[in-house]
């Protein structure tokens, strides 16, 4: 069984829990199950999945009410609680007492107004683009918020600048730091060289080369220390109280979040705010959506809210389904911009009160929507920044499943904010490999043909009309053959669906042929497809997929731990560009050593699941 205790594997990323200096404690720890479904991969019960709505309703005798002009169609209900005399404390000494409400908390829109005397020293307003092929298909007006447009191609830039530009000088002058391999750490160190003050950048010692050169080329000094992320945070924390150097957050403070909230403020001047039905953002820690959702529902609080998360990194649908913040053991690393293991204490009780919704989607799905993206744009965002595209065609796809109305929809106004666009160029082949899937324009099968003649016209018959992508098959036996093809799906995408299932049931018309749709296992999809070549008989064989950190000789170092012990029987390894990278490995063990393997393995520290009983295994790798 694969471990249940925290990954190794920690992101590296600016958003990786380091929670303005608090240790997660008020949090409860929490896990997503595995969603992916290999029997239903094209949508078909999608209808089930969550799709949370966060019911903003209250007594309306005590509700605040907004002005309802041209822009505030309803009533904003909300009615914060009030914070605890430490915490109150705590507010004060980071938001001066004219800036805050009677009830003690922050008060954001004049936060967010004042950020905007500063934040225009770094940031620019960036442009709200009509995305002219997602309209036409979405049969709405979908508009991009182009944030991977800033000067470092992220976000990040204005909650950074605006939390900087208001620190006292009389302490900013020691310098800043902050923990941080992804783009809040560029954003602190364009930050810092803008304003003119020390920033240093802390940062494990794997990290890509790539990221801690243009965080130096930026101005920031970077220190490379630790195996991890937990090492590299704990050396940040040493450093604020040895250095009196002050931390900066990268979402769970007030500045950072009015500074993101400046988004929020640029759209009233940019579309008519009363045409738009939703507004879509990615999650992470909170900042962006918490900073845009706060002047967002003052100012047209009939605006949807819409959050969007990973389904293998949901730390805010988790929490705002339990009520309270929740802790991730474990988080995927493909959105690496938006992994976190938990949301912010301030960004929670901000996200409980503006977000209506929380949509999850697959990597597939962030893969298709970056390809999009690149369709109306030509410019290619970072997996976080596809994000919110990703959500809103899960969301349109979901209201039509059920039957919701979706023709009002024709005449209203989605936006989209594309939060960034630091990306790898190496993480584009395996974006570009899953986009088509996440699309629902490709579809991966297993299928099982007699081992006789004319058995291959009757398949390619079979599947007449629709091209195919990949084709893997090796004789292995007189009765049965395996085959491994991928084949691009033509209907319109309302249709895909239907489409596959009609192709599915005229192969399995065929006499003596079966077929199994693969798409959403990712054993097939990260291995199996490129290991088919012959069933082995090696005995007692046992299969298991491994993540591990991708960094300089992480590979050698799973090897020198794994081959001492036990017998390697199969070993496929496959770099994405990407911070994780993934083991497909065979290992040789009688039953009587299973209870010594599976501690090994657990001791290992890296993510894993068994796959011994997976039919691609034994129709394709066992003989």
């Amino acid at each position: 069984m694969p471990s249940t205790g925290e990954a190794v594997a920690t992101p590296t990323t600016d958003t990786d829990g380091y929670f303005n200096g608090t240790d997660g404690s008020a949090a409860t720890n929490g896990n997503k199950a595995n969603s992916s479904n290999s029997d239903d991969p094209h949508g078909v019960a999608e209808i089930n999945e969550m799709t949370r709505t966060r019911s903003l309703t209250a007594d309306a005798s005590k509700r605040p009410r907004t002005p309802t002009g041209s822009m505030a169609l309803t009533d904003y209900s909300v009615n914060p609680t009030t914070p605890s005399a430490e915490k109150r404390q705590l507010i004060k000494e980071i938001v001066p007492e004219d800036f805050l409400l009677p009830n003690g908390h922050p008060d954001y829109l004049r936060l967010i107004a004042s950020a905007t005397s500063r934040v225009y020293e770094a940031c620019k307003v960036t442009p709200l683009t009509h995305a002219v092929n997602l309209s036409n298909r979405l049969e709405t007006k979908v508009l991009l918020k182009r944030e991977d447009q800033q000067p470092v191609f992220s976000f990040k830039l204005r909650g950074a600048y605006n939390k900087m530009a208001h620190l006292d000088p009389k302490k900013s002058w020691r310098g800043v730091v902050c923990c941080s391999a992804g783009n809040h750490a560029q954003g602190v160190a364009y930050s810092a060289r803008k304003l003119r003050i020390p920033a240093t950048i802390v940062m494990p010692e794997g990290t890509p080369a790539i990221k801690h050169q243009n965080v130096a080329r930026l101005g920031g000094h970077v220190v490379l220390h630790g195996a991890d992320f937990d090492a590299a945070k704990e050396e940040c924390a040493r450093r604020v109280k040895a250095d009196s150097l002050i931390n900066i957050p990268p979402f769970d403070d007030p500045y950072v979040i009015a500074g993101q909230g400046t988004i929020g403020n640029e759209l009233f001047g940019q579309t008519n705010m009363s045409q738009v039905d939703a507004i879509f953002c990615c999650a992470g820690g909170g900042g962006l959506i918490a900073g845009i959702g706060l002047y967002v529902k003052r100012m047209a609080p009939h605006v949807k809210v819409i959050a969007v998360e990973a389904e293998d990194a949901n730390a805010l649908a988790q929490s705002l389904e339990k009520g309270e913040r929740v802790v991730l053991d474990r988080v995927g690393l493909f959105v690496d911009g938006a992994a976190v293991r938990s949301v912010g204490e301030e960004t929670f009780r901000i996200c409980r009160e503006v977000v209506d919704e929380v949509v999850q989607v697959t990597v597939d799905e962030a893969c298709a929507a970056i390809k999009d993206v690149y369709d109306d744009t030509r410019c290619s965002v970072e997996p976080a920044g596809g994000l919110s595209v990703a959500g809103l065609k899960k969301y349109m796809r979901l209201r039509r499943q059920r039957g919701e109305p979706v023709d009002d929809l024709s005449s209203r106004t989605m936006i989209c904010v594309t939060s960034g666009a630091n990306m790898d160029f190496d993480r584009l082949r395996f974006v570009a490999e899953r986009a088509s899937m996440g699309g629902g324009r490709e579809a991966l099968l297993h299928v099982r043909i007699p081992e006789r003649p004319q058995a291959f016209a009757e398949l390619i018959d079979a599947i007449m009309g629709h091209p195919v992508t990949e084709f893997s098959y090796r004789y292995s036996s007189d009765d049965v053959a395996n085959i491994f093809f991928g084949l691009s799906l033509v209907a319109p995408p309302d249709e895909r669906a239907e489409e596959l299932r009609t192709l599915l049931e005229r192969i399995r018309a065929e006499p003596g042929f079966d077929v199994t749709d693969v798409t959403r296992d990712e054993l097939a999809k990260s291995h199996i497809r490129h290991l088919v070549g012959g069933p082995s008989s090696v005995k007692d064989e046992r299969l298991y997929m491994f993540n591990f950190p991708e960094r300089p000789r992480a590979l050698e170092k799973f090897l020198a731990v794994l081959r001492p012990r036990f017998n390697i029987s199969l070993f496929h390894y496959r770099n994405s560009g990407g911070d994780v990278g993934k083991i497909l490995t065979a290992i040789t063990c009688p039953d009587g050593h299973a209870d010594e393997l599976d501690k090994f393995l657990n001791d290992i520290g890296y993510p894993y699941e068994e796959c011994t009983d997976s039919p691609l295994f034994k129709a394709f790798l066992r003989a």
